[in-house]
Parts: structure tokens; sequence; C-alpha cells
């Protein structure tokens, strides 16, 4: 990553930016967030997108043309900066740092570049790459700007919006580190819960990851998410063998220093079957992709954990106005005819994150339409 000149970054780097007129924001959004995750919210759900800020925002556009990726995850101003643009665009009720799960990898020896895609230096082939890995507590001080990017962020918003840091599961940054994606044949990663790998590479990783999340807790976020995208790609079965016991030991080092920062789970692809197998762990909050109906989700996982989903995201993008909120309409009234006890720990959110190309009107549209609804 080629140095930040100070001559180069903008003036509004160094000063809070107008909130858009035209989104009014919901008052007491950090509080309604903190209290969905205990469960105990009675008011407006608190709103927040995965991917709220990137690809499709006009805000980290115009960022782009100045910066390169890297250089807005890792400068703390410039996340910091990526981070407010749909806050303050669409009224979300939390923040969520701009950043990328993969940094683990790279501090671990893997290398890391943007092509745009997410390029690594060498992939965990076989059983003997794993000698190439580096581990441990120590490598977690190449990941301090995302820590200070949380404080910043935090200093920026008070006691205004919600904040969220988040890492990686190991599942997850595991398949990445074997394939170099999370997506298509992940066959050869699969094969390697079996062949050692895996476990070697959550041996190094799990040091690491927990001090990640430990100087991510103590930068002032009110929850921090660990985001497993593979999951799915694992039947109940694997899941509950290989992923949860890696999840499990990673959080029970960040429980020893952390033991009251909320975790939110997300797992793509999952369902019953799987979550019955994290019972054991310290998660607060559930996230749910759509392929669940979200009123019973609540119903029937309500009272264990909060539930955060769950709008198919290619709504977002490939509706227009009308089929948008009829079909949103449809899935919150569920939500909204369920007992008021049964919808305290909802937190109002996509199945996903928000799609590139996706209307920035849409956006503000699901907003404005959770506040109508539930108002």
């Amino acid at each position: 990553m080629k140095p930040l000149h100070p001559h180069l970054r903008p003036a509004h780097l160094d000063k809070k930016p107008a909130a858009d007129a035209s989104v009014p924001s919901a008052p007491g959004a950090r509080q309604r967030f903190v209290d969905a995750l205990h469960r105990r919210n009675t008011g407006l759900p608190p709103v927040w997108f995965m991917r709220q800020a990137g690809r499709y925002h006009s805000h980290y556009q115009n960022l782009k043309t100045q910066y390169s990726f890297m250089e807005l995850c890792k400068e703390p101003k410039l996340a910091a900066e990526v981070t407010y643009g749909p806050v303050d665009a669409f009224g979300f009720d939390t923040a969520i740092l701009f950043s990328d799960l993969l940094f683990p990898l790279e501090v671990m020896g893997m290398g890391l570049d943007y092509a745009p895609g997410p390029q690594l230096g060498w992939h965990l082939r076989r059983r003997e790459d794993l000698s190439k890995l580096r581990g441990g507590s120590s490598l977690a001080a190449g990941l301090e700007f995302q820590a200070e990017a949380i404080r910043i962020i935090r200093n920026h918003y008070g006691d205004s919006k919600g904040l969220i840091g988040f890492v990686g599961a190991p599942l997850t940054l595991y398949a990445y580190a074997v394939e170099g994606s999370h997506q298509g044949n992940l066959s050869s990663a699969i094969a390697g819960l079996e062949d050692g790998r895996f476990e070697g590479f959550t041996t190094r990783l799990a040091d690491l990851l927990a001090e990640n999340l430990c100087l991510q807790a103590e930068a002032g976020p009110d929850a921090i998410a660990i985001f497993d995208t593979c999951g799915g790609e694992l039947n109940p079965v694997q899941f509950a063998r290989h992923a949860v016991p890696a999840l499990k030991l990673v959080l029970d080092k960040f429980r020893e220093r952390h033991p009251d920062m909320p975790i939110v789970y997300y797992s793509r692809g999952t369902g019953p079957d799987h979550w019955k197998a994290l019972s054991g762990l310290s998660i607060q909050c559930l996230g749910i992709d759509w392929n669940h109906d979200l009123a019973d989700v609540l119903s029937e996982w309500g009272d264990r954990y909060a539930i955060q989903g769950n709008i198919d995201p290619g709504w977002l993008r490939d509706l227009g106005a009308d089929d948008l909120e009829r079909k949103v309409e449809a899935v919150w009234s569920k939500v909204k005819a369920l007992p008021v006890e049964k919808r305290r720990g909802w937190v109002c959110a996509l199945g996903h994150g928000v799609l590139q190309h996706t209307p920035e009107e849409n956006v503000r549209r699901l907003v404005a339409l959770s506040r109508r609804m539930f108002a």
C-alpha cells in the first residue's frame, strides 16, 4: 500500500460530514440496537445491512477514484469515512466497520492484493503448505488499523449510532486460504477437513483471531460480527464436527478477556440443523439468510438468540419500487403480527450483503419502510 500524503487527503476526512437531510435519523438508534441484542427492544427494530458501505454507493465510488481498496481499509480515517457514508445517507441505526475479513491471512504470510477481487500469494493446497503459515496472537498487531478505525467511528457518532466490528469465521477464512474464494467448487477445502489442513490452519489461526476480536472489542463497538459465508457448504454433521469446534476455540479464548461483548454470528446457507450445533457457543445474535421464513425463525429461535435478517438482497437490486415494497411488506407483516416478546430481539437486515448495482433509492426506501411499518 502506498503511503497517504496529507496534501492528498480530502479535508472532509478531518471533520464530520453532514447527514443527508432527506433521511430523518430515528432517535435512540444505538440504544435500540443494544436492546435488540439483549432481546429487550420494544420500539422500532434497529436497521443495518451487511455491505451497506460498498460498490453500489456513490459515496464509496467517489472515494475509490482517489484511493485503492487497500488504502480505504488500512488508513483508519479513510475506513471511517467509507463507514459514515451509508449511515448518514440512508439513516441506518448502526454502522459497521469498513474492512475486509481476509487481513488475518495476510499477516499469516499468505500475501494479499485486490485486482479487483482478493488475490492471495499462494494457497493451502497440501498439508505440507501448513509449514509456511505463521500463527500466534502477536500477529494481531498487524490488524491494529481496524481497531483504530473503530475508535474514530465511535468518537464520531458517540451514543447516537450503534457500531459493529467484524472478523471472518475460521471455516470461511480456511476456505479462502485453500480455494482463494468462497464460491464455486470448494471440494479441495472440504477434503482438507479430513486430511489435517483445517486442523492445522485453525491451530495457527485461533490465537490471532481471538486477539483480533479483543483489539476490536477494546476499541468501543456495541457488538462484533463473525461472518461465516461458507457455513452452508458443510452438511449439518460436518458443520458440527469441524466448523463449530474451531469457532468455539476462538470464542473461548476471546471470552477470557471479554465475557460480555455481544457476538453476532452469520452463516449463509445454513438452517436449523446447523444452528442446533451452536448451542454451546457464546453467541448472542444469529444472522439468517433469505431462505428462511423470518417470522417462523423469530418464533422458534427468538427465545435463545437475537435474530438478524433477512430480506433477499436480490429484491433490493432487481425490483422496482412497488414490487419491492409489496414483497417486503408481506414478510414484515408476518413479523408485526407476532407477539411483541417474539420480536424484542429482531435486528432488521438483509439475508446477505447489499449487491453491486443496487439502486440507492431502494436502500433508502427499505429503511423508510421499516420505520413506517413498525412505528
